[in-house]
């Protein structure tokens, strides 16, 4: 489990647009993975972590989760993603992503199994 800060790389893209009013979704494309927006501070990231591990724990035990029946042992980690959420969406005002204070823009991995992704889409003018 491990979160990672995207909104840089995520400016970069809406920079490189040019759009400067519209629309910044950024999409979690796997459904063990997480995409939310909360504040960039290595305590609160530690806190959900162990939030999370409290409410689904990691266990993969057959007997863990009712999911682990079907051969996957990943139930904790679809559990965590619908609590953490999808996707974000953004405004973009005057061709920068528009957050409230100290909001920056997160992927949480939960399984670590497969290789994942990350859709950026944007819509403006």
């Amino acid at each position: 489990m491990g979160f990672v800060n995207l909104t840089s790389e995520v400016r970069k893209y809406v920079r490189k647009s040019g759009v400067q009013e519209g629309l910044c979704l950024v999409n979690a494309m796997h459904i063990t993975a997480s995409v939310f927006i909360n504040d960039a501070e290595s305590g609160l990231l530690h806190d959900f972590g162990v939030w999370l591990e409290k409410l689904a724990p990691h266990n993969p035990s057959l007997e863990a989760y009712q999911h682990h029946y079907t051969g996957e042992d990943n139930a904790d980690a679809h559990l965590k993603r619908q609590i953490m959420g999808r996707e974000v969406v953004v405004a973009i005002t005057r061709g920068e992503l528009d957050f409230g204070p100290w909001e920056q823009i997160y992927y949480g991995e939960f399984d670590g199994q497969r290789r994942k992704r990350v859709l950026v889409k944007i819509i403006g003018e």
